[in-house]
């Protein structure tokens, strides 16, 4: 249904003809009903073993007491000596002696162009790498695909043989390493000039070698990232562990993968005698001399959908034909009976087996990260904001904040364009390449991109439902670099505000192609976030803005602003200036700006003199006049938006038609009205329907790879969706009767504490995740920006601690009465015909 995983599945068969690589870690739906049950059995019974396993601790707890609790597991397996030996990944070796083609279908709609994909694949080695060639190859993979200005990437874009990248370069993370490359998009008789460029480039730059400042740029960036080891709200002990994993899966040493300290030093020497020849060797030797190569090419077909629903029920029909009435009557009752094993509950006793955590073992207090608020600091007219960590090793995090509020509604689906050209085109006295390496250089990295967010109006009881009138709309530029290098990190933020260039027409045309494409790639492929986006639209202002500049909508935008730019440029061009102009007009937009920094006491001391400078060189008066105060005053999109809402997003149930397989099913609406209040315990019935009910039907019994649902306790907006299903009109049943299932567990509740607990201590195991600095820092801005006290935040963690079965059922009745619900579907053709005949009626638009 995907025809990027199509490809990315093609690719790495056709480079591992000899190991288990070239077989579908997850099945293939096609050959998966030739599995018995015995050989799934036999399977699991032989390598899901602990004598198969790897087992790790992270955390400050007894050591003695954890190898307790592994013994009182392992205790009950005898060993199983044919477990390891027989998962073994045997090395494929580099056997092609000339690099090889393929041709392969992959499903296009009606009105699709008829574009091919292509992507050139190496197997990079058929040996153990060592530690030095290892962060080599990262860092070369760096240097050709890892930003927008890289040799490989930027060569490939601007061939304009394609429409976006494929492959993405380095893929180090099996036993044996491979790189892809290549583009979709392409026109037929582009696909041979396409393939040439890539080993043309290759061979070039393995003659000629990458610039100082591009081998300085890389080495910096991969250093900072090595150093500073953030790993955002993922914890760190997890993140050692799958790092380990990399070479103790294949029985070396678990530390070995998190070493980067000797290696590092050495390719630095290197590069100090020799320059960019270590990365030259590297390209030669594991990509231009290396035969063991493919080109895979995906060719778009028109009747591949149906073709393979044909064969599937062909196939079934002929299975069934080969059935008698017995066997037939016997499949029934088999599947009657898995049905009722997969929705019965686990038994009180079945899950105190399991080791859990208990309500006891909670803290009470909310998590409160320090903020100071110093409003027009230094008589720059800007609010700065501060939080001092306990460590950041002498990092500062740095946000810089620009109102939006000036522009006109009809410029909001530019952003998105406007903010990748001020990154991506070169700023100043930089082009795109120097920009890039400065960047690189100097940072650890700058970006850009748009928050807008209800905030609980001035006087308002923070409790209550929000109309979401009141809005703030920022800009949003973050960076992050050493204390030391804070001047740079000021000085390239303020260049890209004031001076990011729009002015290249092929630059726009690249980007517009590129976002096209990931767009069709994100609908077919993670389609429930679509959806979710559009439903929300239908609602709520703060939603429409979401899907003008993300959603289904975008999509469009893209597609016309595409023809604009080939076709009349200059209008578009002046669109983009004057929307720059429009946000750092001289006499508003200090008033709308903030500069957020997080670092630690030492950090926020060194940098303050920097602060000083680039406060006082930010454009605009610092005396101008005062935009209106959003805490007040509803903000000047929402009366245009509503209006738009009424015409483009009225509340119905739409389908969006795609060539697929699969199905995206979302049904949302209103829970609770402006001025009602939601409490804490409205997320843990949200956690209990996304790791109970809907887990149960939707996915264990649905057979889709995901089924969940979102809620807001500030907008009142409810949402079931579904991931990769192959159910349309069942999910829309399974979610109709989910309130009835909310009520009957807060019976059930009622005799079985424990599995409230659980859901308790879920809920509050998704708000206490661990933060990395810059997190910490960003969070607590956000909670500045949408006026919310740290009083609110510590009663509704209460709330949640405090929920009972009472509050389950009333959540419930809520459910069966949803406001407004409507519907939002991506699926076939196919599917959508069949949703009508059980009477689930859509307005259907196609999409792709």
């Amino acid at each position: 249904s995907s025809p990027d995983s199509l490809l990315n599945r093609e690719s790495q068969r056709s480079i591992f003809p000899d190991t288990t690589y070239g077989v579908d870690s997850g099945g293939d739906p096609r050959v998966i009903p030739d599995l018995s049950f015995e050989q799934f059995a036999d399977f699991h019974k032989k390598f899901y073993h602990p004598s198969n396993s790897r087992i790790y601790f992270s955390g400050d707890d007894d050591v003695y007491t954890r190898l307790e609790i592994m013994d009182e597991y392992l205790q009950e397996f005898d060993i199983s000596p044919e477990s390891k030996p027989a998962s073994v990944i045997n090395w494929q070796k580099k056997t092609y002696t000339e690099p090889k083609r393929e041709v392969h279908p992959y499903p296009i709609g009606e009105d699709q162009p008829e574009t091919h994909m292509v992507m050139t694949n190496w197997l990079v080695n058929d040996e153990p790498m060592s530690s030095f060639d290892e962060l080599t190859i990262g860092i070369m993979d760096h240097l050709l695909m890892g930003t927008s200005s890289s040799i490989l990437r930027k060569t490939l874009m601007e061939s304009g043989y394609g429409e976006a990248i494929t492959g993405g370069g380095l893929s180090d993370e099996l036993l044996q390493a491979t790189f892809s490359v290549g583009m979709k998009g392409v026109k037929p008789e582009d696909v041979p000039k396409l393939e040439k460029l890539i080993i043309d480039t290759l061979e070039k730059v393995a003659a000629e070698g990458f610039e100082p400042d591009d081998i300085a740029s890389s080495m910096n960036t991969i250093e900072f990232q090595l150093r500073e080891f953030n790993t955002g709200s993922f914890p760190k002990g997890l993140s050692f562990m799958l790092g380990a994993m990399s070479k103790w899966l294949y029985d070396e040493s678990p530390t070995e993968a998190l070493k980067f300290e000797k290696p590092l030093a050495e390719l630095k020497r290197r590069i100090e005698e020799s320059g960019s020849q270590v990365f030259q060797d590297m390209i030669k030797q594991r990509l231009v001399e290396n035969t063991h190569r493919t080109t895979v090419e995906m060719v778009p077909s028109k009747t591949y959908e149906s073709e393979i629903l044909k064969e599937e029920q062909d196939r079934l029909d002929k299975i069934k034909a080969s059935l008698s009435d017995e066997e037939i009557q016997k499949v029934i009752e088999t599947t009657k009976k898995l049905k009722e094993l997969q929705a019965a509950e686990d038994s009180p006793e079945d899950r105190a087996t399991i080791p859990t955590l208990k309500l006891s073992d909670l803290k009470r207090e909310t998590t409160e990260y320090p903020i100071e608020v110093t409003e027009n600091e230094s008589n720059s007219g800007v609010t700065v904001l501060r939080h001092e960590l306990g460590s950041t090793s002498g990092i500062v995090y740095a946000v810089l904040g620009v109102d939006l509020s000036n522009l006109p509604v009809d410029d909001i689906p530019l952003l998105p364009l406007m903010t990748r050209m001020m990154m991506e085109n070169g700023a100043g006295e930089y082009d795109q390449v120097a920009l890039s390496r400065r960047i690189g250089t100097h940072t650890g990295g700058i970006d850009t991109q748009i928050l807008t967010t209800a905030v609980h109006p001035e006087g308002s009881q923070e409790s209550e439902v929000l109309d979401g009138n009141y809005l703030q709309t920022k800009l949003i530029m973050k960076g992050k670099a050493t204390s030391d290098k804070a001047d740079e990190l000021f000085s390239l933020m303020k260049t890209i505000l004031t001076e990011g260039r729009f002015d290249s027409k092929t630059r726009v045309i690249e980007i517009l192609k590129e976002d096209k494409s990931r767009m069709e790639a994100r609908i077919r492929g993670s389609g429930h976030q679509a959806i979710n986006m559009r439903m929300k639209a239908r609602y709520r202002v703060g939603g429409y803005v979401d899907e003008m500049m993300g959603g289904i909508s975008q999509l469009e935008t893209i597609r016309e602003l595409l023809k604009q730019a080939e076709e009349d440029w200059p209008s578009l061009l002046a669109r983009l200036e004057n929307m720059r102009s429009v946000l750092l007009a001289n006499e508003y937009c200090r008033d709308g700006m903030f500069v957020d920094i997080t670092g630690d006491k030492a950090v926020l001391e060194k940098v303050q003199p920097t602060i000083d400078t680039f406060l006082a060189g930010l454009p605009g008066d610092s005396s101008g006049k005062k935009l209106p105060n959003f805490y007040i005053e509803e903000h000047p999109w929402v009366a245009p938006i509503k209006k738009l809402m009424a015409d483009f997003v009225p509340v119905k149930d739409e389908g969006f038609v795609v060539p697929t397989q699969v199905s995206y099913v979302g049904k949302g609406g209103i829970l609770y009205d402006q001025g009602e209040t939601a409490t804490g315990a409205s997320q843990v019935v949200s956690k209990f329907l996304r790791t109970g009910y809907l887990w149960d039907y939707v996915r264990v019994m649905g057979g889709a790879y995901g089924g969940f649902c979102t809620f807001s306790p500030y907008s009142g907006f409810f949402s079931y969706l579904s991931y990769r299903d192959p159910n349309l009109s069942k999910t829309l049943d399974i979610y109709d009767a989910a309130g009835d299932a909310v009520i009957a567990a807060a019976e059930q509740m009622k005799t079985d504490p424990e599995m409230l607990s659980q859901a308790i201590i879920g809920t509050i195991g998704d708000m206490d995740g661990a933060l990395s600095p810059d997190q910490k820092g960003f969070t607590q801005m956000q909670r500045w920006l949408v006026n919310e006290s740290a009083e609110y935040r510590q009663e509704f963690r209460n709330q949640i601690l405090d929920t009972k079965p009472e509050d389950f059922k009333a959540f419930g009745e809520r459910l069966k009465a949803m406001k407004e619900p409507s519907t939002a579907v991506i699926s076939s053709q196919a599917a959508f015909e069949a949703a009508k005949k059980d009477g689930k009626d859509f307005d259907l638009k196609t999409v792709l």
